[in-house]
């Protein structure tokens, strides 16, 4: 009986331990710059909008990524 336990708990931590998907990194990203976040790392950022098939110019400024993140969440929220 225990050892069926065990399993029950690898299998719900695994499912747990799953990396968010592209659309909630985005929106987790949003909501920490408009709780005043300052993103460091704008490499992240570009790989967030790459991620929602957005292309992104190495030469585009953040604050333009940013805003296209922005209107990509939005549009899956009026989905």
């Amino acid at each position: 009986m225990a050892m069926n336990a065990f399993w029950r708990w690898l299998r719900g931590r695994a499912a747990s331990s799953r990396p968010p998907c592209e659309i909630t990194r985005a929106r987790q990203l949003i909501a920490a710059i408009d709780a005043g976040g300052i993103p460091l790392d704008p490499r992240r950022i570009v790989r967030i909008a790459e991620d929602l098939g957005l292309e992104v110019s190495r030469k585009e400024p953040t604050s333009t990524t940013i805003a296209r993140i922005r209107a990509a969440v939005g549009r899956c929220a009026a989905d």
